[in-house]
């Protein structure tokens, strides 16, 4: 591909500097997938402008009438301090007729509410855990049908925003109090699902009509004490120092061929129903008798070179230049089809 003029998104604390040499890693790891993607575009031949945006949607507008970017690539997660508020910057581009990476505004307003998700996957026979809503300012009941122990997230929240070891309840009072902090603390509903004794698995989807489906990944935590359960806490994720002192990490899953298929056949049909575009990551659990459960849909996930997602394409023999690329591409895609 001819070399592209690139406008990136990106939150204004994170447009990365020329080296992260000299930051602490903690300060490196909250910029990597910022400094990784800016990095390689440009050492690939294209003419990068990265923009920080939090508060006014007038830069955005302003950088494309004076650079005429051919694409924007979106590595916003939030936009003025809501997690929500990213897809409107996606519709604000499809407005304004440019190209643009990764999910439409459709499939982030379906994916982005765990409940619906969860509602969606299921009414076509995939299996998800047992959950139930519990919006702010009402009383805690829990349906009887829902079974304990149980995980409390936030309804909408990601990146384990909210989720700590105590996010897993096996009482009544327990979960009103975890219910109670996901409102008063983090600010939003909160959702409590039955918690899947067993292991999280990462699948890595690129792709708007023709998907390809990465080896699965999975979460590890060598140093867990014995019987701690493995949730992916938002210290797990991340927490530099968290992670070295318990061992956290994500590798390839070893799976049997046939449930590996499954998954691939699983996750395909769930970005299907969620009208996902460009590229996201599928969370599952699975459970000791081998069956699995979806969680929840991510759509522009992660992609620091490190992270799951760019080590799953690369054990596909994706680089990570070429998985960049490929995300570019989609977005020019999808905008000549969205116009034809």
């Amino acid at each position: 591909m001819k070399p592209l003029r690139i406008l990136a998104l990106m939150h204004p604390e994170l447009v990365p500097p020329d080296s992260l040499k000299g930051m602490t890693p903690q300060a490196a790891y909250e910029a990597k997938t910022e400094y990784d993607v800016v990095r390689t575009l440009r050492s690939i031949g294209h003419d990068v402008h990265p923009l920080g945006v939090q508060y006014e949607l007038f830069p955005i507008r302003d950088a494309i009438d004076q650079l005429k970017p051919h694409i924007v690539f979106n590595l916003l997660e939030e936009f003025h301090g809501e997690v929500l508020f990213d897809q409107n910057v996606v519709s604000f581009l499809e407005l304004l007729h440019t190209p643009y990476t990764g999910c439409n505004p459709r499939g982030m307003i379906i994916s982005r509410g765990k409940a619906l998700s969860k509602k969606l996957v299921a009414y076509h026979r995939i299996g998800v855990p047992d959950f139930a809503v519990f919006p702010m300012g009402r009383k805690v009941r829990r349906p009887p049908r829902l079974k304990f122990p149980l995980i409390v997230k936030s309804l909408i929240e990601h990146a384990s925003v909210g989720i700590a070891r105590a996010s897993v309840v096996d009482s009544d009072e327990k979960l009103a109090d975890r219910v109670q902090f996901i409102h008063e603390r983090v600010g939003t509903d909160a959702i409590a699902e039955q918690f899947i004794e067993g292991r999280e698995l990462y699948v890595s989807v690129l792709g708007n009509d023709r998907l390809a489906v990465f080896p699965t990944w999975e979460l590890v935590a060598e140093k867990r004490a014995e019987g701690e359960p493995l949730i992916a806490t938002a210290k797990v994720k991340h927490d530099v120092e968290y992670q070295l002192r318990h061992g956290i990490d994500t590798r390839a899953a070893d799976l049997p061929d046939d449930l590996a298929a499954k998954l691939v056949h699983s996750a395909k049909r769930i970005y299907k129903i969620l009208e996902l575009t460009g590229y996201a990551r599928l969370d599952f659990r699975l459970d000791s008798a081998g069956q699995f459960f979806f969680l929840e849909a991510n759509p522009n996930p992660e992609i620091a070179e490190r992270e799951e997602f760019a080590a799953s394409a690369r054990a596909a023999g994706v680089s990570y230049a070429d998985l960049l690329q490929r995300i570019v591409s989609l977005g020019l895609r999808q905008q000549r089809l969205t116009e034809s």
